[in-house]
């Protein structure tokens, strides 16, 4: 008859386990002590204005005047993210492709050449400057220059996801399956020839999910561009939070939440599509 072991009663890691868990409560707790995060302060009185000011949530505002106001905002700000993303392309398909190495003719041998090198690091440095500086500085600059308005807020949304978007996509096509792309290089092919034919069907899906969800950020830092005078939603809720009307709060936030929503279902139908 074969030999049976029984099953170890006992985690055979638990001493790592509670090791790496002890040392990772090490370095929060003074995270914590240093960021005057103190929870328990949280309780009692604290939280009674916090309470006063939800309660007024209920029931949302929905009277046909301000409902159609809502609606001009929401569409002005789903204009103002996709105006925003569609620039942030413009100039993020360009820093993609010439900081990916896979592309470069001069890798095949091995080491690239110091030229295309030193233009691949470059523009890194292109796209590491322009995520660095948040869309709130950008909004803030662009105030100064095109006025308030939602002018500002595009192109706040579009410098920075142009960083985002481009260091991201260079990391999704390289880290994908290379193998149709230098084969079409060894073979005489062009970067956009193997670009469009090795490449992209290999990671068309991938790049479409977060370029969804690169649109679905963009919206929600319209909402904070608005308090800093861009227009659309945030605006609106800047003024409903000033007055404390909580309905109007409300109301947003149910849009704010249906957008996103509707932003899932176009990654996961476009995902089907590209499958």
């Amino acid at each position: 008859m074969p030999s049976t072991t029984a099953a170890p009663l006992r985690d055979p890691a638990w001493r790592t386990r509670l090791f790496w868990t002890l040392a990772a409560l090490a370095l929060l707790w003074p995270l914590g002590v240093w960021t005057e995060f103190k929870p328990w302060l949280l309780g009692g009185e604290a939280l009674a204005p916090a309470g006063q000011f939800v309660a007024g949530f209920f029931p949302p505002r929905s009277d046909a005047e301000f409902l159609h106001l809502l609606l001009v905002e929401t569409w002005r700000t789903v204009a103002m993210a996709t105006a925003g993303l569609t620039l942030a392309l413009l100039l993020a398909v360009p820093l993609a492709l010439m900081s990916v190495r896979v592309l470069s003719v001069s890798a095949l041998r091995g080491r690239m050449a110091p030229l295309p090198a030193a233009l691949r690091q470059g523009v890194r440095w292109v796209a590491l400057i322009l995520r660095s500086v948040p869309e709130l500085v950008w909004a803030l600059v662009w105030v100064r220059v095109v006025g308030l308005g939602p002018a500002a807020g595009v192109l706040a949304i579009a410098l920075t996801y142009s960083g985002m978007l481009g260091k991201v996509y260079a990391d999704i096509l390289e880290s994908g399956d290379t193998h149709a792309t230098t084969s079409l290089l060894r073979n005489g092919s062009g970067r956009l020839q193997a670009f469009f034919f090795g490449l992209l069907p290999h990671n068309a899906g991938e790049l479409t999910s977060y370029t969804v969800y690169r649109w679905e950020c963009a919206i929600r830092s319209s909402a904070v561009l608005g308090f800093v005078g861009a227009g659309g939603l945030g605006q609106l809720m800047d003024g409903s939070m000033k007055m404390f009307n909580g309905a109007e709060v409300a109301s947003i936030l149910l849009v704010f939440m249906l957008l996103v929503a509707l932003a899932d279902r176009m990654s996961a139908a476009l995902r089907r599509n590209l499958a």
